[in-house]
């Protein structure tokens, strides 16, 4: 019943969807890639939300059914065909009537199977189109004939754009930056290239009391240079989500001082390089939102640069949806945790090649322990822990890596909004 009942679904919410798009006109946003697509559609809709009056996908509403719920303003429904059936009345309700709706969207798109990105494009033109970053193997990589089909498709959000739009690319990705090439449209890059036009420099992390709380960068944009912090969330990709943020404001015409001040009180959102408060006087860097090869490594490196004069401890799980890639790229990422930590706890059964890795990284066995449950894997961390330790947790959703970290952050009766996958029906999944 289920599987006839979701593309009915599917196809009348999309249905109520390019019909509201008719009558309203929004402007819009949409955010793909293959790292950072969240964090930085949460980071454009800090700056644009409030001075032109958008509305973004909650959470990771990126695909052929989450995309038409953010453009109803409806919520997942989950297993509940009542819900649903509101969500088509509430979606109904704005083509009758004449209700408030946003001027601008800003969407995630993301592509899990062939044909995902060119069924939207198909229905959604959108007037800005924000690239983030592509890598080598990417995550969902399994589901394509090869990396260039899975890139061929997220292009096709290219194809949608607007010829009057603007299209935003990270310089740092050669395959990205090609884009360039195959649009009409007006296009702006950012990154830490020389040649981006919106440009980091010197981005690092900042500490209070010996305890990392964010990352800071200088903005090099039309030959002036711009202090920007983001609090609560480490690593480069802050900065791109940052960055790409800046972009699509100045664009818009907004002030960019206005727009660097709106990200100092950014929240990123959860699971995404997150800094959390551990048990112990610890830090736990929470990256357990999702895993790629790109992204796990970015992570690792980031916990290699972490000052401490504690331990440096990576906890990384599964990286799912890789193929043919699997086995090599949970080695490499291995390799890197045996350069840039001091212990690893790897869980699952691929997380064994990560330990295989890591002890080609010169990381001595006593130090490496597997697992096959987060939580098993963040209880008996628990009870090793020092004052001073910085704790690295990853892994792919089904990993349920955020289960390792509620054993481990000092407030975890907090868990419902620090954490992802706090959803009563997430909860209940074994």
């Amino acid at each position: 019943m289920k599987s006839l009942l979701r593309p009915l679904a599917i196809t009348l919410l999309e249905g109520e969807a390019k019909l509201v798009l008719r009558k309203y006109k929004p402007k819009i946003v949409s955010v793909t890639g293959s790292v950072g697509k969240t964090s930085t559609k949460d980071a454009i809709f800090t700056v644009i939300g409030r001075p032109l009056v958008a509305r973004k996908s909650a959470k990771s509403f990126n695909s052929e059914i989450g995309v038409p719920l953010t453009v109803l303003g409806c919520e997942n429904a989950w297993a509940n065909p009542v819900l649903w059936f509101n969500n088509l009345v509430h979606g109904l309700v704005q083509l009758l009537a004449r209700v408030h709706y946003p001027k601008w969207l800003v969407l995630e798109i993301a592509a899990g199977k062939p044909g995902d990105i060119a069924r939207i494009a198909k229905w959604m033109h959108s007037d800005i189109v924000v690239m983030t970053y592509f890598g080598d193997v990417p995550a969902h990589v399994e589901f394509f004939k090869s990396v260039k089909e899975l890139f061929e498709e997220k292009e096709e959000i290219v194809k949608g754009l607007k010829k009057t739009g603007m299209l935003v690319l990270n310089a740092d990705d050669e395959r990205v930056l090609a884009l360039r090439e195959k649009t009409k449209a007006r296009v702006i890059t950012f990154g830490f290239d020389e040649q981006a036009m919106f440009r980091a420099t010197n981005a690092h992390i900042v500490y209070e009391k010996s305890r990392p709380v964010g990352t800071t960068f200088k903005l090099e944009y039309n030959g002036n240079t711009f202090p920007v912090t983001v609090r609560g969330v480490l690593g480069t990709q802050p900065v791109y989500a940052a960055l790409a943020a800046l972009a699509v404001g100045t664009y818009l015409k907004l002030n960019i001082v206005d727009s660097i001040n709106a990200l100092s009180a950014h929240e990123s959102p959860p699971g995404r390089m997150r800094v959390i408060e551990g048990i112990k006087n610890t830090t736990i860097i929470d990256d357990t939102y999702n895993s790629s090869p790109s992204a796990a490594l970015a992570a690792v490196l980031v916990l290699g640069d972490v000052k401490t004069k504690a331990r440096r401890i990576a906890v990384l799980g599964d990286m799912l949806e890789l193929g043919k890639f699997a086995v090599d790229e949970h080695k490499k990422l291995g390799i890197a945790v045996g350069e840039n930590a001091d212990m690893l706890f790897a869980v699952g059964p691929r997380a064994k090649y990560i330990a295989e890795g890591a002890l080609e990284g010169g990381m001595s066995e006593k130090h490496i322990l597997e697992f096959d449950d987060a939580q098993k894997a963040g209880k008996y961390l628990e009870g090793m822990l020092k004052e001073g330790d910085v704790i690295l947790v990853k892994g792919s959703q089904a990993m349920r890596m955020e289960r390792a970290v509620e054993e481990l952050m000092q407030h975890p009766e907090k868990a419902y909004l620090t954490l992802v996958r706090q959803e009563p029906e997430w909860k209940a999944r074994s």
